[in-house]
């Protein structure tokens, strides 16, 4: 038989079609996979959790087959019990959802917050009825920090066991069953216990170079008063237990839960039970963690005579709690010790474990709460004369706020603590390997800072603590002090910068602020070419440092001369011998710079110390070198501080005259005109060796580019969000803040900066949200962005039916309550009330259509539900056609049920 008369068999099964088996072809499939069993395809689904064709991506399609006996439409009987049935339904999840909202949201905070105050205050408060929402906030807070508190302590245990515990911890511990026990300083230690690598000697050069070369940093155990005195635990004394017991094996929940099971979504009661125990764990937390801490700093303070000095920094609890925490780690550390002593393996243990709890948690504090703290003040600190400002404002403003001015200072810090990190990644771009020895490298992998906190002892940390203040404070004093003081000098005129917190002009003010962080400000940091002219200023400045004092290889490496264009791969690593601990940058620094990085470890090529030749007088020269580098940073904080305020202030001063503006804004702009005309040299510059012709065709592309983009953000930017400020003004504004015997007026800079903010508010729902056509054409003219615009895609799809639909919102109840009121004849008291009231009366009429036409939907599903649940007996597999559409082709027998 030749291959094509045979028989069309299931793309599944391979079998032949039957009476009571047809084939189907469901789908746009051609050749051997085009026809299959309906009982398969069902199979396949169930089985793939798929509705379409994974070749030919069509939908399949099923048609209801109901029993004979089924009316041509259903008795009210039957509408009514499923009404009734689904009113029932929604009653009992409703009253569930309220008992589980009234379990979380009401029952476990209230009863944190009563427990908390009983605690502290003492006053038996439980029952009480008085400020239970504020309760109910504050209690939600207690029980964010105690599960806060529960997952660090999970995930602090989770690092002691897979980085390996403290040497002073393990010291005389019988190994476990079935392990052998590995010599100290095996490689289970983490990094952060490994002294530090030294650079070796520079070529030819047989003496150790004191510039380049860290000191020893060689590692003590934690507790320096434990030594070796404690001796193996005595086998008469429980050592057998000892083998088989570990404090860190905490026992873990025997069931797998679900986060619908756990907090009661799934219909089911077993919430009550969590909910008993997660107010059960609420308590034991606040009195480990809140209660005996600072009661016991309290204590202590009261009794050293500083309960005053506490009171006055208005930060009393905490300050109270940390103080405990201190106490109690030392008091831990006595116990351990005693227990070292005693030969009470267990409880020493179990008091080391203890003890690294408490000293991570207060590293944790001083990393980033006080450090950044130190930083802010300090730098509000110096910067006092550039706004005009004296120590005496700065303590009326904590007296009056003390807790918002802390966590300003603070925010400040962090950001400052930030960009000098990041400033340090990009040094480590340019630099040779070796250079900055004394710094951390946070793209490290083997850089693990809760190791570091878990193994290195106290004053390892506070030593590292107080040199980073001292360089932090350092910085500020040469790049915000100095140059400050150097203005006033200069330029007695400029400083201070007007920071006033409101204007004359309110509308201009609020349209300023709207534009700077709509526009402007996102714009500027979008932009990947400001970083890459610092690291190409950085690289200049380098180069030139380096041949001007002879350090040329001592900076960027002998072979930087042959790849000056080759970003050199700084990671610090050690000489041979030494843990080799490569650097792998984290996306933010550069995808191309990752991709060169991995191909030097592919290839095996010496990524890690560069050696390089040391001229004679090598301590002057380094000494040269950092005072250069002093004066460039200074001269660049110069230029930072003034330029942008000047070009800011110039600008400004056609548009708003001699008013004072925020100087954040006219920093802002002149940073902006600034970042556009170097960003225009560098282009020009580009440009310039490839000759008039190419410069002539660039020109040319790069006008229409400009044009286009103008009369894209002409509509975009402008035409939709003037609109869009305007309805809403109309809408929401005027009929709640103006009176009817009064006439509002509309101020459409104020309009268009509210509606930029309308604006990208609607487009960040429209992207979170289902796809549809706005959705669609938004996130492709993102994709286009500004080199590929596409003018005409974005006025017909985008530009046309929003302006459109906007006007037509407008115009219609203008025109309605303007031409058609009046010529009805009604009173001019009722064509007030229309003009004033048709925009939100339409605006409700469209919210009831909606509410209907959903509703509507609604009962159609629940018509289609009844149907099916009295009357469906099957479906059957619709066939696809091309022609004329989906069409059954296969007889009504055999259906597959429901």
């Amino acid at each position: 038989m030749d291959t094509a008369e045979e028989a069309d068999i299931c793309r599944v099964c391979r079998s032949e079609g039957t009476p009571d088996k047809p084939l189907y072809h469901p789908c746009v499939c051609t050749g051997s996979i085009k026809f299959i069993h309906q009982e398969c395809l069902v199979q396949w689904l169930k089985h793939s959790r798929k509705e379409y064709c994974e070749l030919c991506k069509h939908r399949f399609a099923f048609t209801p087959i109901y029993s004979p006996d089924m009316p041509s439409r259903l008795p009210i009987q039957d509408i009514c019990a499923g009404l009734l049935t689904s009113v029932g339904t929604a009653i009992r999840y409703w009253f569930h959802y309220t008992l589980v909202a009234f379990a979380w949201l009401g029952v476990v905070p209230l009863t944190a917050c009563r427990i908390y105050k009983c605690l502290f205050t003492g006053s038996v408060m439980l029952t009480q009825t008085e400020n239970l929402l504020a309760d109910c906030l504050q209690g939600c807070f207690v029980v964010t920090c105690t599960l806060c508190a529960f997952i660090s302590l999970v995930w602090l245990r989770e690092q002691i066991v897979h980085g390996g515990a403290p040497q002073w911890l393990e010291q005389h511990q019988p190994p476990p069953p079935n392990q052998a026990r590995q010599p100290q300083g095996a490689a289970e230690d983490p990094p952060a216990a490994q002294p530090a690598p030294a650079e070796p000697p520079a070529q030819n050069e047989a003496e150790p170079e004191p510039p380049d070369a860290p000191p020893d940093q060689g590692e003590d155990p934690d507790l320096e008063e434990e030594g070796a005195a404690a001796e193996d635990a005595d086998p008469n004394n429980g050592a057998q237990d000892d083998m088989n017991w570990n404090a860190l094996e905490w026992d873990r929940a025997a069931e797998e839960l679900t986060w619908e099971r756990m907090l009661g979504l799934d219909g089911s009661l077993v919430f009550l039970e969590h909910v008993f125990w997660v107010v059960s764990l609420n308590t034991l937390f606040i009195l480990v963690f809140a209660f005996c801490p600072y009661h016991i700093g309290h204590f202590s303070v009261v009794g050293l005579g500083f309960e005053e000095y506490v009171q006055a920094s208005h930060f009393e609890g905490l300050i109270t709690t940390i103080v405990g925490y201190i106490l109690l780690a030392i008091t831990l550390i006595l116990c351990h010790g005693l227990a070292a002593l005693v030969r009470f393996q267990r409880s020493r243990r179990l008091l080391g474990v203890c003890y690294i709890v408490v000293k991570v948690s207060l590293l944790v504090v001083v990393e980033i709460g006080v450090f950044p703290l130190i930083c802010g003040w300090w730098l509000d600190i110096c910067s006092l004369e550039m706004f005009d400002a004296t120590l005496k404002d700065r303590e009326m403003s904590f007296k009056s706020a003390p807790g918002t001015t802390m966590f300003l200072h603070w925010l400040v810090g962090m950001v400052y603590v930030f960009y000098f990190a990041s400033f340090i990644l990009l040094l480590r771009e340019v630099l040779r390997p070796g250079v900055l020895w004394f710094l951390r490298n946070l793209n490290d992998p083997d850089f693990n800072p809760v190791q570091e906190m878990i193994h290195l002892p106290i004053y390892r940390h506070l030593r590292r603590f107080i040199l980073s203040v001292v360089v932090f404070g350092s910085i500020v004093l040469l790049m915000l002090w100095l140059p400050i003081k150097l203005i006033k000098v200069m330029l007695p005129n400029f400083l201070p910068y007007n920071v006033m917190l409101y204007s004359d002009a309110p509308v201009s003010e609020l349209s300023l602020e709207l534009l700077l962080l709509q526009v402007v400000l996102p714009a500027l940091l979008e932009q990947g070419h400001t970083r890459q002219w610092l690291k190409g200023l950085v690289r200049a400045w380098t180069v030139s440092a380096g041949y001007l004092l002879d350090l040329h290889s001592y900076l960027l490496g002998e072979q930087e001369d042959n790849e000056t264009n080759q970003p050199v791969n700084n990671n610090n690593n050690p000489p041979h011998g030494q843990p080799n601990n490569n650097n792998n940058p984290p996306p933010a620094v550069g995808e191309g710079l990752h991709a060169a990085h991995q191909a030097i470890l592919q290839q095996g090529g010496p990524v890690g110390f560069q050696p390089y030749h040391r001229p004679v007088r090598f301590p002057f020269r380094i000494v040269l070198l950092i005072a250069f580098m002093c004066i460039t940073l200074l001269v660049a904080s110069l230029v930072c501080l003034t330029l942008p305020v000047f070009t800011g202030r110039w600008l400004m001063s056609f548009w708003m005259g001699n008013s004072k503006i925020h100087e954040l804004y006219t920093a802002a702009c002149g940073l902006y005109v600034c970042w556009l005309s170097i960003r225009g040299a560098t282009v020009l510059l580009a440009w310039m060796p490839q000759g008039r012709t190419v410069i002539m065709r660039k020109v040319q592309e790069w006008t229409m580019m400009i044009l286009k983009t103008v009369v894209v953000a002409l509509l975009v930017a402008g035409v939709i969000p003037l609109l869009l400020g305007l309805l809403f003004e109309l809408v929401i504004v005027a009929p709640l803040r103006v009176p009817l015997d009064q006439t509002p007026l509309f101020y459409p800079w104020q309009d268009w900066a509210l509606g930029v903010l309308h604006a990208k508010i609607i487009a960040a729902i429209t992207l979170m949200g289902p796809q549809w056509w706005l959705k669609t054409v938004i996130e492709q003219v993102y994709a286009n962005g500004i080199r590929n615009i596409d003018l005409h895609f974005i006025i017909r799809k985008l530009a046309a039916p929003v302006i459109s639909v906007l006007l037509l919102s407008l115009c219609v109840p203008y025109v309605i309550a303007a031409g058609v009121v009046p010529a009805v004849g009604v009173a001019p008291e009722m064509e007030i009330l229309m003009q004033r009231r048709i925009y939100p009366f339409l605006l409700m009429v469209v919210s009831l259509v909606g509410i209907l036409s959903f509703q509507i939907r609604q009962f159609k599903r629940l018509y289609e539900h009844i149907k099916n649940d009295k009357y469906l007996v099957g479906q059957r597999l619709v066939n696809y056609e091309r022609k004329s559409g989906r069409a059954p082709s296969a007889p009504p027998s055999n259906p597959v049920p429901e």
